[in-house]
């Protein structure tokens, strides 16, 4: 059964970590969030999450004893149930002891779970709990953002797979000849073509914003909203190689809906357009046309719900004990 009692909610991943405390139905009574520090150490890393979970239990007036457990979804990959992390977009934590440093740090004496799964399964899990999701058996839940991640529910329930990275469609094939290489040592992954960074790159590459090289993501896309040709250009690129990955997921899973989460979901139409066009380009049979593709409903706060389900909903959404 579930953890009754607030939960201490943590989403990590490469651009943002985010905290917040949540009530035993997933509602945040506050969240906190501040940018994961680029080029640091393992322990300057743990620093930074020590404070702003701290932050937010006192903004919520609740102390460690009387949290009923703690949640967490962090870039992958990792060795589940151990939580031990090795975020690809995170190059400082190598094989760093997430789980078990969370524990000791704010899981006091009582024995309270501590929950470390992918930060797409904590997305999917919210979703299917609170978000798009409910009332679905088949779903996928996809981040968008400095990676692209991926949680799947199958038949009512969450699927870990061999190793707990089960729904990694960052690293489905989307451009096999001339995509970009990939983090992971592949080529032509998902990932190296929508993720936030290599946005950027590519779109710098056309001559987008020349001589601003700390230009992100974000700026493309609030330059893309403006009109801004190589922009938008960018964003039809993500929005196209998003849309043939989801094409294979759902014939290989039959799924209902996809939710997507993740900065670069804010894009819009500009985003979700060329996807859904490159969906109904590739997804030919009839039960694969079914499927609906939708912005995350619980937006930003997704894998912060999530994070919390692994703990109160944990009967549904988590076999790691």
């Amino acid at each position: 059964m579930g953890e009754r009692g607030p939960v201490l909610a943590v989403d990590i991943g490469g651009t943002k970590m985010a905290g917040g405390v949540a009530d035993r139905d997933g509602r945040l009574v506050t969240w906190s969030q501040v940018p994961t520090p680029q080029r640091a150490g393992a322990e300057e890393l743990w620093r930074t999450l020590e404070s702003l979970l701290a932050g937010v239990l006192r903004a919520a007036r609740v102390s460690e004893a009387d949290l009923a457990g703690i949640g967490c979804g962090c870039g992958g990959p990792m060795e589940w149930p151990a939580g031990l992390v090795s975020p690809l977009n995170i190059p400082g934590w190598r094989g760093f002891p997430l789980r078990g440093r969370l524990a000791a740090r704010f899981g006091g004496n009582a024995g309270i779970p501590v929950r470390v799964h992918n930060d797409a399964i904590a997305m999917v899990a919210g979703e299917h709990w609170r978000g798009a999701g409910q009332g679905k058996r088949d779903m996928l839940g996809m981040v968008i953002s400095t990676g692209v991640g991926g949680g799947l529910i199958l038949d009512d329930s969450l699927i870990e797979g061999a190793s707990g990275n089960a729904g990694h469609i960052g690293h489905v094939v989307v451009d096999p000849e001339d995509g970009p290489d990939c983090v992971c040592g592949g080529r032509g992954c998902l990932e190296a073509i929508a993720r936030g960074p290599a946005l950027a790159a590519w779109a710098r590459e056309q001559g987008w914003r020349p001589g601003e090289p700390g230009a992100t993501a974000r700026d493309l896309s609030a330059d893309a909203a403006r009109g801004d040709a190589v922009a938008a250009a960018a964003l039809r690129r993500a929005g196209r190689a998003a849309g043939i990955a989801i094409a294979s997921a759902t014939s290989l899973c039959d799924l209902e809906v996809v939710a997507i989460g993740g900065g670069l979901s804010q894009a819009g139409a500009l985003l979700f357009d060329p996807l859904h066009e490159a969906l109904d380009a590739h997804a030919r049979l009839d039960f694969t046309r079914a499927v609906r593709v939708v912005p995350a409903a619980l937006g930003q706060t997704a894998g912060l719900v999530g994070a919390a389900a692994l703990v109160s909903a944990g009967d549904r959404y988590w076999n790691g004990d």
